[in-house]
């Protein structure tokens, strides 16, 4: 189960089970979503594409808007696994910063279709919910700094402190622009020559 989804109530007390149906439903949502939007989207319809009854997936969610609450931080907590798989504590920051963004626009170009379902639908949420899910993103990018952070203390990167937030919301514009781009960045690059050329860019400007 994701991180978050304990805030979403479910009529069953199993956990395990909360979990199954959830990820049940996650799955058959997400692709409804990304062909059809979530407004177009109905309860009915992830309910058959997930194979349980209407009544039963209103024992795990309590609304749609819940169904989009629960997608966002699959995805986020999918995004979030992948990148501490990348990091090391024995490796240099420099190191550390390579094999992150790499990952990261892998990750990118592996689930470009969820992550621009999150920037497309997450406006649809409750405010808390929304908001919930903006942390996430805040929590992600921080992954970044604090890398960037040791880069700085270890003197592979040489960067201006106050400069380290914002450069860590570049790398993640930069890895995001694959997703919303890639129809015209595809017919020049490969991800791999993209992330290649986003690399050296960036450690440019952390090289003095």
């Amino acid at each position: 189960m994701t991180r978050e989804s304990n805030r979403i109530p479910s009529m069953v007390k199993n956990r395990k089970l909360v979990e199954e149906r959830r990820a049940q439903i996650i799955r058959g949502a997400q692709e409804l979503f990304m062909r059809k939007g979530f407004h177009k989207t109905t309860t009915r319809e992830i309910a058959r594409e997930c194979g349980l009854s209407i009544g039963t997936m209103y024992e795990y969610i309590q609304t749609k808007e819940d169904v989009l609450y629960l997608v966002c931080d699959h995805i986020h907590s999918e995004l979030e696994a992948r990148l501490k798989e990348a990091l090391s504590e024995t490796e240099t920051g420099r190191e550390s910063l390579m094999k992150a963004m790499a990952q990261h626009f892998r990750v990118m170009g592996e689930l470009s279709d969820w992550v621009l379902l999150i920037y497309q639908e997450t406006k649809s949420l409750p405010k808390e919910a929304r908001k919930a899910i903006l942390e996430r993103e805040k929590e992600i990018t921080a992954l970044f700094q604090e890398i960037l952070e040791r880069g700085i203390r270890d003197h592979t990167l040489h960067l201006d402190p106050t400069s380290v937030p914002l450069m860590a919301h570049n790398i993640m514009v930069m890895g995001q622009m694959w997703t919303f781009r890639r129809w015209a960045l595809a017919e020049h690059y490969t991800l791999e020559e993209f992330t290649r050329r986003q690399t050296a860019w960036l450690l440019q400007e952390c090289t003095p």
